[in-house]
């Protein structure tokens, strides 16, 4: 059948690059790239880099409020549904373009496919958690990376007729399984930065609920620059998103972070040098689900600059702390001794190829627009 696919962000290429290859031996995907993450090193490099096919459409939507970005492509996405005729629409995660792709496909009829279903921090304040519960209630084939995503569908009723629920793993895990052996001991990422593998800290920060108030994004600032003067864990090598680029210029606290001795603040970088820098860290402190993620598969302790994680496996097996933006509680996690053991909470590598067979049995039930 075919398939409209909408990517927007570093987290939904990687996603994306796992299941475009795989979709297209049995269907038809015309892959749209919103633009949300507009920046060539959130953007492009991640197409190149790990071989995902160039986007048919791009719609270079960017900026803006969350409402106002969702709506420009709600009306983008319309008639490229119109146009395509697909018989369903795919989507990754939780952002803007997720809702809006689903959105799209439920008004104008279409099935949607969720990957990444189920997961929840409970937090309503954030614009991630609405987007994911909202899609979720609209979806027809729900992908689950866990057992606990699964589990937190069927709490709120979903699964039922119509609704399908399948946990297939974790689809980022495919890729980060096919590049460990190229990145676990690539010494060209540190050399270029002049780090010693487990004697740095790796720092990333781009929510809303961080950088966005003017009071956390100095707190934020504060917690950085501690950990830069303190010293005793190495430097803080921190690749700057430019959403938090933007709001720390605004705020007039670059210069300061900047000038901050072991602070090192760096460009965004691509998929393989940063997994590098990830797997040769000592430890990695983020506001993202992504990196929590490609932490704990590194085997290599993550501290959530949050108070809520969606990926609570993590923090039940030891090797992520939520610590939010307190600074004792960094210091704290930091002592913490590696846990012994780090199953394999979220596949074996093969998600992408459970996606697929979900969506042939989806294929098998549906007629009309978009069946070949």
């Amino acid at each position: 059948m075919r398939i409209v696919t909408v990517v927007g962000n570093r987290p939904q290429f990687i996603k994306a690059a796992a299941v475009s290859g795989k979709l297209r031996e049995h269907h038809d995907e015309v892959l749209v790239h919103t633009g949300q993450h507009h920046d060539d090193a959130l953007s492009r490099v991640f197409f190149e880099e790990l071989g995902l096919p160039r986007p048919e459409r791009e719609l270079e939507i960017a900026g803006g409020s969350n409402v106002s970005q969702t709506a420009r492509m709600l009306g983008a996405l319309e008639p490229i549904v119109a146009v395509t005729d697909p018989a369903a629409v795919l989507v990754f995660g939780d952002t803007n373009s997720t809702l809006a792709g689903a959105l799209v496909a439920a008004q104008m009829r279409r099935a949607v496919i969720h990957v990444e279903a189920g997961m929840r921090s409970f937090d309503r304040t954030m614009p991630e958690e609405l987007n994911r519960v909202l899609v979720d209630h609209i979806a027809e084939l729900l992908l689950c990376p866990s057992e606990t995503a699964a589990a937190n569908l069927a709490a709120e009723g979903l699964g039922g007729v119509g609704t399908t629920v399948e946990v297939v793993g974790d689809v980022m895990v495919d890729v980060a399984l096919q590049w460990q052996p190229h990145v676990a001991a690539n010494g060209a990422a540190l050399g270029a930065l002049q780090l010693q593998a487990g004697d740095f800290l790796l720092l990333t920060a781009h929510r809303a609920g961080n950088v966005d108030p003017p009071e956390r994004l100095r707190a934020l600032v504060a917690l950085v620059a501690a950990l830069g003067a303190h010293g005793a864990f190495g430097p803080v090598v921190f690749p700057v998103h430019p959403r938090t680029r933007e709001r720390l210029h605004a705020a007039g606290l670059w210069e300061e972070l900047d000038a901050t001795p072991g602070v090192r603040l760096i460009e965004p970088l691509p998929y393989a040098a940063f997994s590098a820098l990830v797997y040769q860290a000592r430890a990695v402190l983020t506001d993202s689900g992504g990196v929590q993620k490609e932490a704990y598969l590194a085997g290599v302790p993550c501290l959530t600059l949050r108070d809520s994680t969606e990926w609570v496996e993590t923090v039940l097996n030891g090797w992520n702390t939520l610590v939010d933006l307190d600074g004792e509680a960094v210091m704290t996690a930091l002592a913490l001794k590696r846990p012994n053991e780090r199953p394999a909470l979220y596949g074996d590598g093969h998600a992408a190829e459970r996606c697929v067979h979900a969506i042939d049995a989806l294929a098998a039930t549906l007629a009309g627009p978009g069946v070949l």
